[in-house]
């Protein structure tokens, strides 16, 4: 009888975030190896595409509670959810698919190791009873650090944070996260650090590659053009500063530099207002792209931007940063000093990093880097990113970490 690993997430496939993707391959590959995988997850709210919700077609079961769909012979049940404007609405949207995914969780039986990514925090403390009640092994991969990225000071919510995640962190019987920063951060919250292990994320580079892009983007949105093009594509948000873009936009405006936004998010209308307001127009602001065209997309840039707010550049590490470097495209990054993204990126030479906090001067450096880089140099960097990828990062090797961890697990 195979070994049973049951995905306990937030989101899976056909939801179109990076998450699901991360995920969607982490089972694919358990499940190459032997291993049968069960999903539980919502119904796609973050990031609808249409096309992938056609080919995953998702029909009701259990007494109405959830649906289920097939994912290459996988069992996926998706609990009901949606991304309410309203913020009590989205509470009780969250309530609700955690009581509901414990109760059908319940049900699906001869489960050996439960697998979940953070966020949220509460679904690793679920999957603790989950698993008690189970008597199987549990998994709880840290992507972000909570409650640390909530920048909560003092307070009842606080304190019940930090119960929970102790809880989770030393009764799981892993605990993955992505890179040394985030180890140091919180291997001394552990009882027994070696239940803590580095598995990094991860790029399938045979979706994400260097790709001709004439012919296949929309002209209209993505037009010829000699000038050098900076792209940003994914969640406009409030993880990301976009205060130093509009003023960037505003001090290169007489240069050949054009600046591209991809997506939606909570920033998005503040982005809109400014380009409106200060007449941007080489800042462009575009709705979300299908994921097969990225590979063009990243193709057509020169370079790629990620410009982390302040508040909370130590909490994150972008995944994009990784199809980035697979499409051999170099990065603008600002950031702090110490943080994940510029403590990965620092001795690979395939990024601009500009760790000044000061705003002014952090423009400024940018600018000066605008004016004076050349696409030779641009190039020579996105090849040095390639190069990182394919020594490190693929699908391949990264999800032959997971394997092994549950291969360990459930001797």
């Amino acid at each position: 009888m195979k070994k049973r690993v049951l995905i306990h997430s937030l989101i899976f496939s056909p939801d179109g975030v990076s998450t699901a993707y991360l995920y969607n391959d982490i089972a694919l590959r358990l499940q190459e190896r032997g291993y049968e995988v069960v999903v539980l997850t919502t119904t796609p709210h973050f990031n609808i595409v249409p096309e992938q919700v056609e080919k995953q077609p998702m029909h009701w079961k259990v007494w109405g509670l959830c649906k289920e769909s097939d994912y290459h012979g996988m069992r996926v049940l998706h609990v009901p959810q949606k991304k309410f404007k309203s913020t009590a609405l989205r509470m009780l949207g969250f309530v609700y698919w955690h009581f509901v995914s414990f109760f059908i969780g319940l049900f699906i039986r001869h489960v050996d190791l439960m697998l979940s990514p953070s966020p949220p925090l509460t679904i690793g403390l679920l999957n603790l009873w989950l698993a008690r009640l189970k008597g199987c092994k549990v998994v709880y991969n840290v992507q972000e650090i909570y409650p640390d990225i909530l920048k909560l000071k003092g307070g009842m919510a606080q304190k019940v944070l930090r119960w929970m995640e102790r809880k989770v962190y030393n009764g799981s019987d892993a605990v993955t996260t992505i890179d040394k920063v985030f180890y140091d951060t919180i291997v001394g919250r552990f009882k027994e650090p070696s239940r803590l292990h580095i598995i990094p994320n991860f790029v399938d580079t045979e979706l994400y590659r260097q790709v001709e892009w004439k012919g296949r983007l929309d002209a209209a949105l993505f037009p010829e053009t000699e000038c050098i093009k900076l792209l940003y594509a994914g969640n406009i948000g409030h993880a990301q500063s976009w205060e130093p873009l509009i003023a960037l936009a505003e001090r290169t405006r007489d240069l050949e530099v054009e600046y591209f936004v991809i997506g939606e998010g909570a920033r998005r209308d503040y982005v809109a207002s400014e380009i409106e307001k200060r007449g941007l127009k080489k800042l462009h602001l575009l709705p979300y792209q299908p994921r097969e065209l990225m590979p063009a997309i990243l193709s057509y840039s020169d370079a790629s931007f990620i410009f982390m707010a302040p508040e909370s550049d130590t909490d994150g590490f972008p995944s994009k940063v990784y199809t980035i470097m697979a499409c051999e495209r170099p990065l603008l990054v600002l950031s702090g000093e110490n943080t994940p993204i510029v403590n990965f990126l620092k001795d690979k030479g395939c990024a601009k990093l500009i760790t000044e906090q000061d705003f002014g001067k952090k423009v400024d450096e940018m600018v000066a880097w605008l004016q004076s880089v050349t696409r030779e140099e641009l190039k020579e960097m996105g090849c040095k990113g390639l190069a990182e990828i394919e020594a490190n990062y693929t699908k391949e090797k990264v999800t032959d970490m997971y394997v092994e961890l549950v291969d360990t697990l459930t001797k």
